[in-house]
């Protein structure tokens, strides 16, 4: 089978390779066999190429952490799923593996590309939003990077919970799409100081909860704006920024700093992960949410689409057609 591989870290350009005559996987027992039908590029991806994240598979791996496939054999055999692939068989391949309990069923209303891009932005921002900060209606949200493939799921899911959204970005164009996915407020950063516009439109308020995905001066800023009794969800740090938050500011201020990472409940409390699905399909069925997919390469280009989003050159998901 085709499958990009990763032989020596580096930046995803250089680090995977094509390869025409990888050796399909074998399936063991509680695992499926997929056809590969679209990955979804995340940012971890890139990460994984570097050798920078807390997954690091052995040389040579496959990387592609988010898929969209038909099973191909056993009891399951014929079903449309998503899911995370079992590594080093990563999505980026024709084939992959997936553990049979982690293989969710593809909802019906959804493309291949945009099924493959709604596991893991969409359950990291419901748990963010949801489990971790108690988003309630009435609110006022602020996500970062609120064009990008986490914060669109951020936006879509605090509007569907009857929030008021806020979203920073970072250009025309991602501004352009954020207003699109029904942002209350767009903040292009390159242009105003987000601080000082969230404080303006709030009343000197700030807001309720922050969803942020960059870290670095977004989290920094982020503390100027906190309403009382607010809560900042530190989701990741695409600026490559990891901030050493002052306590007695938050202590003074009476905020909280809330960490999240969604890889966990996956062991720590998989119903929740059922449970959450089942509300992401049901949203997907009513149109209230749809994956932000503004590329769909082709499966050639995948180093390029990986390293697009390395570099945050992209807008939304960008998807590898199989």
């Amino acid at each position: 089978m085709r499958a990009w591989q990763v032989g020596a870290l580096g930046e995803p350009r250089e680090a995977m390779t094509l390869h025409p005559d990888v050796p399909q996987p074998e399936p063991a027992a509680g695992q499926l066999l997929v056809k590969v039908r679209a990955a979804a590029v995340n940012f971890p991806d890139a990460l994984m190429c570097r050798g920078h994240y807390q997954v690091r598979p052995p040389l040579p791996f496959t990387p592609g952490v988010e898929l969209c496939g038909e099973v191909v054999g056993g009891e399951r055999a014929g079903e449309r799923v998503i899911g995370t692939p079992l590594l080093p068989a990563g999505a980026f391949a024709e084939y992959a593996l997936m553990a049979a309990d982690g293989a969710f069923a593809a909802p019906a209303t959804l493309d291949d590309a945009e099924a493959a891009a709604l596991h893991i932005g969409y359950q990291t921002a419901w748990f963010g939003l949801h489990r971790r900060a108690g988003l309630r209606t009435g609110e006022t949200l602020l996500v970062h990077a609120a064009a990008g493939g986490v914060g669109s799921a951020a936006v879509q899911l605090g509007k569907a919970a009857g929030a008021t959204v806020i979203g920073v970005v970072g250009g025309s164009e991602k501004a352009r799409k954020a207003r699109e996915l029904g942002v209350d407020l767009v903040i292009d950063r390159r242009a105003e100081d987000f601080v000082a516009v969230v404080r303006e439109v709030t009343g000197g308020r700030g807001v309720d909860v922050v969803f942020d995905p960059v870290g670095g001066d977004a989290y920094t800023g982020s503390t100027k704006c906190i309403a009382f009794e607010g809560r900042i969800l530190v989701v990741g740090f695409a600026s490559g920024g990891i901030p050493s938050p002052g306590l007695n500011h938050a202590l003074v201020k009476n905020y909280s700093i809330l960490g999240l990472h969604w890889g966990l409940y996956n062991t720590q409390d998989p119903h929740a992960v059922r449970v959450a699905h089942a509300e992401l399909t049901e949203l997907a069925a009513k149109g209230v949410v749809r994956p932000l997919v503004s590329e769909r390469l082709p499966f050639e280009r995948a180093a390029e689409g990986v390293q697009r989003v390395a570099d945050g050159d992209s807008t939304g998901r960008i998807a590898i057609l199989t």
